[in-house]
């Protein structure tokens, strides 16, 4: 097993990815052009990728990737003795959105067998080959544009395309993962500085990750403009063509139904008890006891990745501003990939 140099190969990997964007575009060696030149290239393939959101998610990389969060991680796991292909079909909502699925993998001891989503197909690979390269050859993986020879799957999709997915690696180990998004909780005593990192949960990456929030609950006499005010910071979110025209799009559907909407110009929140908002827009209620917030989140516990809210609600929540930033233990769909891992 290679698991060591795995390790210090991703710890490499790392400091070169946070080398990189610590400079500014005069420094750049060819090495960073040619990073930037794949950023580039992302985005002008898929507009929702920006520079500044691909960075973003580097960045969180980066910060999560130090040795002691690596190897406190798999010290909770046994490594497999024998090495499985394990077939990876990857979401392309957000950036580098499929890079857990393909490290957790990899230092498993088992062989990825990707298949690239086509809004996220550049930074992957790159990244693999580099890792390899830090690891002296110990990082395996192979891409694919149909999954064929494996061993087990683990697929991300639509409820729509799950339910394809199942049926087809019905006869395989697998995760299945569905459509997912995150709530918020709010106390209604939370200081303007926490409204702000909320801003963050809902707007980071145009909204698009399962992990952004679309649905708020807030107190009855909570008032609605603190939440604009303090949404200020991410008002030219609606310079970006794609979110612009999805917030016209929806402002118009509400004006020709006579739906009642609050609106600021860049977003819109809306009373409506669905989970799941349209892009530009957020839902929210207003709620008795927190009692009844309990129970929604039970009866869609299978739609909710995360809570976003005051430890002292109790909600198994994580802080304002920290939505985005998942720990290598935490697992989409709340399924423990390295666990199904071990038994691969």
């Amino acid at each position: 097993m290679n698991t060591e140099n795995q390790v210090l190969g991703l710890i490499k990997l790392s400091d070169y990815i946070k080398a990189f964007l610590s400079k500014k575009q005069e420094q750049y060696n060819e090495d960073d052009a040619n990073i930037e030149l794949l950023l580039k290239k992302s985005e002008i393939e898929n507009p929702w990728f920006t520079i500044d959101n691909q960075k973003f998610a580097l960045q969180q990389w980066c910060d999560l990737l130090t040795e002691e969060n690596i190897r406190n991680w798999i010290k909770n796991y046994s490594i497999s003795k024998v090495s499985k292909r394990v077939g990876l079909i990857l979401a392309g909502n957000i950036p580098l959105v499929g890079f857990h699925d393909v490290v957790s993998v990899v230092l498993s001891n088992h062989i990825p067998v990707i298949k690239l989503s086509s809004k996220d197909k550049y930074m992957i690979p790159f990244l693999l080959k580099k890792w390899n390269e830090f690891s002296d050859g110990a990082v395996l993986f192979e891409f694919v544009e149909k999954l064929e020879n494996f061993d087990a799957v683990i697929a991300t999709g639509s409820n729509n395309t799950a339910r394809y997915l199942e049926y087809y690696f019905k006869d395989h180990l697998n995760i299945i993962r569905k459509n997912r998004t995150s709530i918020a909780v709010l106390k209604g005593d939370e200081t303007d500085e926490e409204l702000q990192l909320l801003a963050k949960d809902i707007f980071q990456y145009f909204g698009l990750g399962c992990r952004n929030v679309t649905r708020l609950f807030i107190p009855h006499d909570f008032v609605i403009d603190r939440l604009f005010e303090n949404f200020l910071d991410f008002k030219d979110i609606i310079n970006h063509n794609k979110y612009a025209n999805n917030y016209d799009y929806n402002r118009a559907v509400y004006l020709l139904n006579q739906e009642k909407f609050w609106d600021n110009n860049f977003v819109m929140l809306k009373e409506d008890e669905k989970l799941f908002s349209p892009l530009s827009v957020i839902n929210f209620s207003r709620y008795n006891t927190l009692e009844d917030v309990k129970r929604f989140i039970s009866d869609h516990e299978e739609d909710i990745q995360c809570v976003v809210g005051k430890e002292e609600l109790e909600l198994n929540s994580v802080l304002f501003g920290e939505a985005q930033n998942p720990g290598l233990d935490t697992y989409a769909d709340n399924v423990d990939t390295m666990k199904f891992l071990e038994v691969v």
